[in-house]
């Protein structure tokens, strides 16, 4: 490599951390405080709630519906995961086309995909996070049936049934990424057209 290219790499570089750092400020300049507020306290309540329910629903079950609900809960997380996912990756053009032919649920679409950082934070931090989380102390209830039930070794049980329900997120989150890129369009389509049908865009 001779001094003309280094020299240029070395502008290219430079060029690159300066434009990396008025990215930056302009962030710092537009922090949404109001939504961050808004997202904490959603976040809270919907915890609270979906904790409440968990709690009261798996304290009083059978082993067989606490792993039950417990699958719910994991495949809403994977699910959610790949919504916000999806508005992310998603190409916000098709979805003009079909605005402009008042196609059901395209409103929503290109609201979705303007708000693509809020609606991803939703989905994957919020709802994604409350749900791992809930699943997580579900398997508490299971390790203690399962104990209960067949007087299987304590630790050997909640190891199980932790890497049991962290492999199924985890696992199902990274094939759930991957389907969401390649199906970004569909899946913001599909999702902004049911939520059409609870909250109409005019």
């Amino acid at each position: 490599m001779n001094r003309a290219e280094k020299s240029k790499i070395k502008g290219e570089l430079r060029n690159l951390e300066v434009q990396t750092r008025r990215r930056e400020k302009k962030k710092k300049e537009l922090i949404n405080w109001k939504w961050i507020l808004t997202i904490f306290f959603i976040s809270f309540f919907l915890s609270f709630g979906l904790s409440f329910l968990s709690e009261v629903t798996i304290k009083h079950s059978t082993l067989l519906v606490s792993i039950l609900i417990t699958f719910v809960f994991i495949f809403l997380g994977i699910l959610f995961d790949i919504i916000g996912v999806a508005v992310t990756s998603s190409d916000d053009a098709i979805f003009h086309s079909m605005s402009a032919r008042k196609v059901r649920g395209a409103k929503i679409a290109v609201k979705f995909h303007k708000n693509a950082e809020k609606v991803s934070s939703f989905c994957c931090d919020v709802v994604g996070d409350i749900c791992g989380v809930i699943s997580g102390a579900s398997g508490i209830t299971i390790t203690a049936l399962l104990v209960e039930a067949f007087h299987w070794d304590l630790l050997f049980t909640t190891l199980i049934v932790t890497g049991i329900i962290s492999a199924l997120t985890i696992g199902g989150k990274a094939i759930g990424k991957s389907f969401a890129v390649n199906k970004s369009n569909i899946i913001l389509y599909q999702f902004a057209k049911v939520i059409s049908y609870v909250y109409p865009c005019k």
